[in-house]
């Protein structure tokens, strides 16, 4: 089963998949997928670690989700974007490469047996990026997101804190 969520920046995308998650098991995984660039960033990271209480068990991969995922387990993938941040990254802004690795994760990870939540953000609802980068790796998260809506059983979108069911 993949649970889908999405939304914009501090929409509550991620309290709302630790209650999903906690609803679902009494010993959740949390699969971190970040890379830690900055100061700024690693206080955000502590931050989101100290949401978790000792219930949670901490899994930490940047790039190949579906391989770390633990069978009949439930476990919370946040976030897609920083991942495809990755993978932007580590295929050099190649948008088709980093989307064909993406696709295929998801396949995989559509293909466990294990309750997967899955945390990403709209970042295209916003303003126009500004620069050729940006505008690449806003239409890579939009296909991306487009790929897991698709795979996902049930798909919510958070606004305010509040989650509207899209499927």
């Amino acid at each position: 089963m993949i649970y889908y969520i999405t939304g914009g920046e501090r929409s509550g995308k991620s309290s709302y998949a630790q209650q999903l998650a906690e609803s679902l098991s009494n010993k959740p995984y949390y699969l971190a997928t970040s890379r830690i660039w900055d100061e700024d960033f690693k206080k955000r990271v502590e931050r989101h670690q100290n949401d978790r209480d000792e219930r949670w068990t901490t899994i930490e991969e940047e790039t190949e989700i579906s391989k770390v995922i633990p069978p009949n387990a439930v476990v919370v993938i946040d976030c897609v974007t920083l991942w495809l941040t990755n993978l932007y990254f580590d295929f050099e802004n190649n948008v088709e490469k980093a989307l064909a690795f993406a696709t295929n994760e998801i396949e995989n990870l559509s293909k466990l047996n294990s309750e997967i939540i899955i945390i990403s953000n709209e970042i295209g609802m916003g303003g126009h990026a500004q620069n050729h980068i940006a505008r690449k790796f806003t239409e890579l998260q939009g296909w991306t997101n487009q790929r897991i809506a698709n795979k996902a059983d049930k798909a919510t979108f958070m606004v305010s804190g509040l989650p509207l069911k899209l499927k």
